[in-house]
């Protein structure tokens, strides 16, 4: 009987390779799990307790997982949280105005973040992820950052001002002259505030230094939801600044999932 046999073409041999890796690759990033820290924190209500929670799963490489960890706030006034750098601390505070959650290898609790005692801002690392709720005291920060980089709701921004609570001035219109921005959208855009600048990533309690602000701020508007804003901000130490790219893309798909 006579035998047949089949060669496969080195073209298609390299083909099944590369989709053979390729999906190798893809399996090893989904099995991946970052560890998860609940984050304590103080408002309105009083203190919050820290969430127990299970590992994050992140589609990332293994280099890039084992620099982070997922911080959470997850209880009566909601559920948010970001990657960070792995060993830092988190502490959420909560108001009428919406949440804030602040990343920082320092310490952080209730005297610096609401009361302010001996505290201005942060002058090293941190990250600040904040939801600001257009349909309460929140409105002026919403508007704020309105008037600065989303141009196509500037008519939002003018509604505000004129419930004349405070001047005009308090809401200029354009961008920082040193920002950095790059647009996803009408309604999402990603910025760099560079060093010792004043910009939108000084929009929050990152004070400027020596090195950059980086993030991204999210609008929702619509007729049938209050004006919200998502709005993070973070300055990296330069051995971890490869982060960076990370933290925007993990927060925008946290919105968008």
């Amino acid at each position: 009987m006579k035998k047949y046999t089949h060669t496969v073409p080195s073209q298609m041999k390299c083909v099944l390779l590369t989709t053979a890796l390729a999906a190798a690759s893809a399996l090893a990033h989904a099995q991946i799990s970052v560890p998860y820290i609940g984050c304590p924190g103080d408002g309105q209500t009083g203190p919050y307790a820290a969430a127990k929670g299970s590992p994050k799963p992140v589609n990332l490489p293994p280099a890039i997982a084992d620099q982070l960890t997922w911080y959470e706030y997850n209880g009566d006034a909601g559920h948010f949280g970001t990657l960070g750098p792995r060993g830092w601390n988190c502490f959420v505070t909560i108001g009428s105005n919406g949440w804030t959650l602040y990343i920082a290898p320092e310490l952080l609790d209730s005297a610096k973040l609401l009361e302010h005692r001996n505290w201005n801002g942060f002058k090293g690392p941190a990250i600040q992820l904040s939801g600001s709720d257009g349909g309460t005291s929140g409105r002026f920060e919403v508007a704020k950052v309105v008037a600065r980089v989303f141009p196509a709701h500037r008519d939002y921004a003018r509604s505000i001002i004129a419930e004349g609570f405070g001047p005009a001035s308090d809401y200029p219109f354009g961008p920082f002259p040193s920002d950095h921005l790059t647009y996803k959208g009408k309604d999402l855009v990603e910025f760099t505030t560079p060093a010792h600048r004043y910009g939108l990533g000084t929009m929050s309690w990152l004070l400027p230094s020596d090195q950059p602000i980086t993030g991204f701020a999210l609008l929702t508007i619509g007729p049938d939801v209050d004006t919200e804003l998502l709005h993070l901000s973070f300055r990296l130490p330069p051995s971890l600044s490869f982060l960076a790219p990370t933290l925007i893309k993990q927060g925008e798909a946290d919105v968008s999932s």
